[in-house]
């Protein structure tokens, strides 16, 4: 169900928003690895999936599962919830034992949509799961989602580019490298954006 729904939306995005990949070859072919994009719209987990040949799995908020419908099509497309304000140990314990299991996990950085768009600071969860995991981060740069549906830009291209990988040393990282990490990642995908500004 997961490959034929990403199909369908892949052709739904290629067809009406030109939809655009780059980098992809930064995504290793096998092997846990983080894709961390920025955030600024609910079409990025689409997106970023549909871009990619590799299933991803996907946090999303606890309040999204209390909706029936809305549950059910989030449980195929493998996302898991997460309680947004405090550290969830469950949600965490299952994003390492998916990257442990070798899958690829989608997890945005800043923690929560932009809603100006621009890019904000990483949470230190990211680097956290990925040095637990010892897996790499992907940093990720999705163009154009926020301009959907808005006059007159209502099909704006769609631009998704994958940046090369950060590697973390592999356990317990202190607060500095936490920092230090993040803001790495935070600049990678700034440079990753700045490529493409004003592109819609």
């Amino acid at each position: 169900m997961y490959n034929l729904i990403r199909f369908v939306c892949r052709c739904f995005f290629l067809l009406f928003f030109r939809l655009k990949v780059e980098g992809i070859e930064n995504i290793p072919r096998q092997g846990g690895a983080i894709i961390a994009p920025n955030h600024v719209s609910l079409w990025d987990p689409p997106v970023i999936g549909c871009a990619m040949s590799r299933h991803i799995h996907f946090m999303a908020k606890e309040e999204l599962f209390n909706i029936p419908l809305f549950r059910q099509i989030i449980l195929v497309l493998k996302a898991f919830p997460v309680k947004r304000g405090a550290a969830d140990r469950n949600a965490i314990r299952t994003a390492v034992t998916l990257l442990e299991q070798e899958k690829v996990l989608g997890l945005f950085p800043e923690g929560t949509r932009s809603r100006s768009g621009i890019l904000g600071t990483a949470e230190p969860g990211v680097v956290m799961i990925a040095a637990k995991a010892g897996v790499p981060i992907i940093p990720a740069a999705i163009v154009g989602t926020k301009d959907i549906g808005k006059f007159p830009r209502i099909f704006p291209q769609l631009i998704v580019r994958f940046g090369n990988p950060v590697v973390l040393p592999q356990g317990k990282v202190n607060r500095e490298q936490i920092e230090a990490y993040s803001q790495q990642i935070m600049q990678s995908i700034g440079s990753l954006l700045q490529q493409y500004r004003g592109v819609t």
